[in-house]
């Protein structure tokens, strides 16, 4: 359904989203009833749906997916970055369908509803895409009540009272509370999920909101994992003798994580640790050495991202979920980039002169795909033997 009255939603409109500007795009509703309030953004993989909404980096956002079937393979207990889903709600092209995969054990409708989170079918992805790609990203409320009533008042009031991501520490609200190991390696068809290795380098991972396919990447390149909570102190994370420390990716403005985190990381910068960052954690490492970072205008999501490894000159395709981005003319000495978006040239990669420390903006991991950055967790892990 297209935008339409503000007041009077189209026969059969029980979903809405009701932009800050006041523009509103009517749907028919799915998932949960109710309402939230986050930031629109779109991701233009065409599979993963599942991986994206339990995606910690995505805590108060709305993804539009630009590809429209989205829900046609169900869900299942093992395609999930966290235990539950962190993107607030979903807008859709195509009404959710049957499920049709051997390995689904339920609808993505169900799931949603079962999880308190909320979407929107029958809405025109590519202009709500383009609007996001030409006006940058919007706050806004989505909504779904069964009966199509809404108190549009109230939900626009909503949209334009909340703060937006700029400013906001979220990485505290998803995070482990307790320090804990961490065994599961990647999955296989009939095998499930591999067991990590009895030795090895001790890699400690501190957890703004990690993806649990990060931590299984390390586990396949021959590391022992210990997790950590976002807040943990140098001398907790020094008591468990890392041989290097992870910084993970997770939501919110790294300017206000760092308030907390950049003082740890110094110190470990300081102590020769060796680091690996990946998105949030890369923007906190090139906090932690002097860089500065800044929100980015509409920011990269996707499975298709090409990013240039200035090394070699070779083209990675990587998948990417982030709105904030180091500052590519900010780079302090003994900071060099590594790598960088082909698609609008902001700065991917960063490395640490005289350490064993760098970080990338991309997605390694890239659960479900694609694996061009894999051998990034190799270098890492083996850098430490």
């Amino acid at each position: 359904m297209a935008t339409n009255d503000f007041a009077r939603p189209p026969s059969g409109a029980t979903g809405v989203l009701i932009l800050a500007s006041g523009e509103v795009i009517w749907g028919r509703g799915f998932g949960a009833a109710g309402h939230a309030v986050g930031e629109v953004c779109f991701n233009t993989a065409m599979t993963g749906y599942q991986e994206i909404m339990t995606d910690p980096s995505y805590a108060r956002q709305i993804v539009t997916f630009t590809f429209p079937h989205i829900g046609n393979v169900g869900v299942n207990e093992e395609d999930v970055e966290a235990d539950t889903p962190h993107a607030i709600g979903c807008v859709v092209r195509e009404d959710v369908t049957a499920p049709s995969n051997f390995r689904s054990v339920g609808r993505f409708d169900d799931w949603l509803a079962k999880n308190g989170r909320i979407g929107i079918s029958g809405v025109d992805t590519r202009a709500l895409t383009r609007k996001v790609r030409l006006q940058g990203a919007p706050n806004a409320v989505i909504a779904h009540d069964p009966d199509g009533k809404f108190d549009m008042d109230a939900l626009l009031a909503a949209a334009r009272d909340w703060s937006g991501l700029e400013g906001l520490d979220l990485a505290k609200d998803v995070t482990r509370e307790e320090t804990g190991g961490w065994n599961d390696g990647p999955w296989q068809l009939g095998q499930g999920f591999g067991i990590g290795p009895s030795d090895g380098p001790h890699v400690v991972a501190i957890d703004y909101g990690s993806k649990k396919n990060i931590l299984r990447r390390l586990v396949n390149a021959g590391a022992r994992v210990t997790v950590v909570p976002a807040n943990a102190t140098f001398e907790q994370i020094m008591a468990l003798e890392p041989a290097g420390v992870f910084l993970s990716n997770g939501p919110g403005d790294p300017a206000a994580t760092g308030e907390y985190a950049v003082p740890v990381i110094k110190q470990l910068l300081d102590a020769d640790v060796p680091i690996f960052g990946i998105c949030l954690g890369h923007q906190l490492l090139g906090l932690a050495a002097g860089a500065k970072t800044a929100k980015m205008f509409q920011g990269h999501r996707g499975a298709n991202h090409p990013v240039q490894r200035l090394s070699d000159g070779r083209v990675e395709i990587t998948s990417m979920n982030h709105g904030f981005a180091v500052d590519a003319d900010s780079l302090p000495e003994g900071m060099v980039s590594t790598h960088t978006s082909l698609f609008d040239g902001t700065l991917c990669g960063i490395e640490l002169t005289g350490k064993k420390a760098f970080g990338v903006q991309y997605h390694p991991e890239a659960s479900p795909g694609p694996m061009d950055s894999d051998y990034l967790f190799e270098k890492f892990v083996g850098g430490m033997q």
